[in-house]
């Protein structure tokens, strides 16, 4: 299977929201303070991949 960078992008951006929304959910199920800080610091983490990502899908949209 070839993917175009543009399919790259697109596939990795839904992964990264994905994540996001994983993250969010898990630290709110967990009574583990511990552990629902750090997966709110992955939520982030991913959050910050997703924008980039979404940036650069942006920008392949317009070429």
């Amino acid at each position: 299977m070839n993917l175009t960078t543009k399919d790259m992008i697109t596939k990795k951006l839904l992964d990264a929201q994905e994540m996001v929304r994983d993250f969010e959910m898990l630290s709110k199920q967990t009574e583990d303070k511990e552990v629902a800080s750090l997966f709110k610091n992955f939520a982030e983490e991913s959050g910050t991949q997703a924008r980039e990502l979404q940036r650069l899908a942006d920008k392949y949209r317009r070429d």
